[in-house]
């Protein structure tokens, strides 16, 4: 959905993903609404050499990057004890590790050029956690932490750090975190429709802004959490606790 939106706006694209067929397929219906070049390229944020091969394609065909848009993610909900040593790296791995990595190499080079825009993808559960989401949350604070300091630390190059807190989302997402489909059902008066928030992160790009969060009600948790904890936990694992 992102890509659709800045499509519209016609932007050139670099369109990277494991699942090369629905990339081709995305790449097609952007190219449609864009003046602009749509590239495609397989990645594995979580193979190190697959973000070395990225990196090398850009720099040998001379791509220059305004935007890094970070939206890869994965989550598996369960409780933490029963969460096996795979799931947590995976989850890592995908969430936050690779995500470094890949930030890293695009910021050098919006550094030389002196100006960009990092979009990272975090999670409402990045604020308040919530059961059988320990281990997902995790990885999310960790995004949020991080991309606090990013930020300031890029400020002098130019390069703006935005992040976005979304809550539930009718994505593909839950296919792993959850096949059932039951948390979504339970949640359906907090999920956030992907059309509208790509559209609210598009047309962010370029803006000072620090973070998107969704949906509002949430967002109000996160933040009674933060100023009465007590009560945040009533609500972490009450009113909030679907899975």
């Amino acid at each position: 959905m992102i890509a659709y939106e800045a499509a519209k706006k016609n932007a050139s694209l670099i369109l990277c993903a494991r699942n090369m067929e629905k990339l081709k397929k995305v790449a097609s219906t952007s190219q449609a609404m864009t003046t602009g070049k749509v590239l495609i390229h397989s990645l594995d944020i979580s193979d190190y050499n697959s973000v070395e091969q990225l990196v090398t394609f850009i720099e040998e065909n001379e791509l220059p990057i305004d935007v890094l848009v970070n939206n890869a993610g994965v989550g598996i909900f369960k409780p933490f004890l029963e969460t096996s040593q795979e799931e947590i790296d995976l989850m890592f791995s995908v969430n936050i590790l690779g995500l470094m990595t890949l930030t890293q190499k695009v910021a050098v080079m919006m550094a030389e050029n002196k100006k960009g825009h990092i979009i990272n993808v975090a999670s409402q559960a990045g604020k308040m956690a919530t059961p059988k989401s320990s281990v997902y949350a995790a990885t999310k604070f960790a995004v949020i932490g991080w991309s606090n300091a990013l930020r300031l630390e890029l400020k002098p190059f130019g390069i703006k750090v935005l992040i976005v807190n979304p809550g539930p989302m009718r994505t593909s997402f839950f296919d792993t975190a959850d096949p059932t489909g039951d948390y979504l059902k339970q949640v359906s008066a907090f999920v956030t429709e992907p059309e509208r928030l790509a559209k609210k992160i598009v047309d962010t790009i370029g803006s000072n802004r620090r973070e998107i969060n969704t949906p509002w009600i949430m967002e109000l948790g996160s933040i009674g959490y933060t100023m009465f904890p007590r009560l945040g936990d009533i609500l972490a694992g009450g009113l909030f606790n679907k899975k």
